[in-house]
């Protein structure tokens, strides 16, 4: 590539929701070459792994935006454990988030072919991440200092390296600021932008019940895997007597989800198929106490009635091809009302 391509071409920092769209295509307008980047972990957007190619065409189709995923799990788990600016309301390491986002981001420029980022921001719309004060720590701490270009409230910020060499038209960035959306709303417009993302929780670590899990696997686990993670987000959860961990399903869709969380040396239970019951995944556990406790917690959260007490707990260990049952009273709720987090 070029030098004079490579001054025209900015990495943005895409997160999915309307805010990285508009920004991307602000840029865009301008001829600016954009190669999106969405960052994915545990806790947002890990899901899109199993379908990058899929979610490439549909954003490339509904909104022009080349975008391709990087798993960041590696570098974010670590972090997680001791952010250097702390925590949110909940565990939601915000400030230390987004510099490992822009610091990676800016690793790439030089694979990508780019001079700058650009990523959709707006001042004040974020109590943590997006005052005035935190996007210029942000930018300090990841090394992008006049680089990192954030197009819906640029003319609200100072003038970045683009700007200045007039690779971007300051006169066509715009000055947003706060949390209404309704500046953006309006701008969708102006793009034939029909059908954009509603606002959403985005990062699982914001949501109360979720982050006290998370704190709670941190505190209690020297190591923490992605798989123990996704597992942990759904369902309910248990920890048993004997130090076995055991989520079950909700509802038929949590059921079908657990299924594709198993992994080796997993005990995956449900009822037999004339009753209808959760499922669940006992892990870490190894004790007959634990899998009675996990079919006894299987038959208390199925069905109602008195046919429940007769119908059997089917189990089997991952990577092992035997099955087994078990036949057990479903458990008093006092009996447990100190297993569940």
């Amino acid at each position: 590539m070029d030098t004079a391509d490579r001054s025209r071409t900015a990495i943005a920092l895409f997160s999915g929701g309307l805010d990285s769209i508009l920004a991307c295509r602000l840029m865009m307008a301008q001829g600016i070459t954009v190669k999106a980047v969405r960052f994915v972990t545990p806790f947002f957007g890990y899901d899109l792994l199993a379908q990058e190619e899929d979610y490439r065409r549909e954003v490339a189709a509904e909104f022009g935006i080349d975008v391709q995923l990087r798993d960041l799990s590696g570098k974010y788990l670590p972090m997680l454990r001791d952010p250097a600016h702390g925590y949110g309301k909940n565990f939601n390491p915000c400030v230390d988030c987004k510099i490992l986002i822009v610091s990676e981001a800016r690793l790439m420029m030089e694979e990508l072919g780019a001079s700058f980022m650009i990523s959709g921001e707006v001042l004040g719309q974020r109590p943590m991440s997006q005052r005035r004060d935190t996007l210029r720590v942000i930018e300090k701490a990841s090394g992008c200092e006049g680089i990192l270009l954030r197009p819906l409230s640029a003319l609200n910020l100072p003038e970045t390296i683009p700007e200045q060499e007039g690779v971007v038209d300051r006169g066509r960035l715009l000055a947003f600021s706060g949390r209404t959306r309704q500046p953006q709303i309006a701008l969708t417009a102006s793009f034939q932008i029909d059908d954009f993302p509603t606002p959403a929780g985005g990062c699982m670590l914001t949501d109360p019940n979720r982050a006290a899990r998370v704190r709670r696997f941190y505190e209690e686990n020297e190591t923490v895997a992605p798989a123990d993670l996704l597992l942990l987000m759904i369902g309910r959860q248990f920890g048993l007597p004997d130090g076995g961990w055991l989520v079950l399903g909700r509802d038929e869709n949590e059921n079908k989800s657990l299924t594709g969380l198993l992994r080796r040396g997993d005990i995956f239970l449900w009822c037999e198929e004339s009753w209808p019951g959760p499922s669940a995944v006992l892990r870490r556990s190894e004790g007959q106490r634990d899998l009675e406790a996990a079919a006894g917690l299987i038959k208390r959260y199925s069905k109602k009635g008195e046919g429940r007490k007769r119908a059997l707990v089917c189990w089997q260990k991952v990577g092992d091809e035997k099955q087994a049952e078990l036949q057990v009273e479903p458990l008093a709720d006092q009996d447990f009302q100190n297993w569940q987090f």
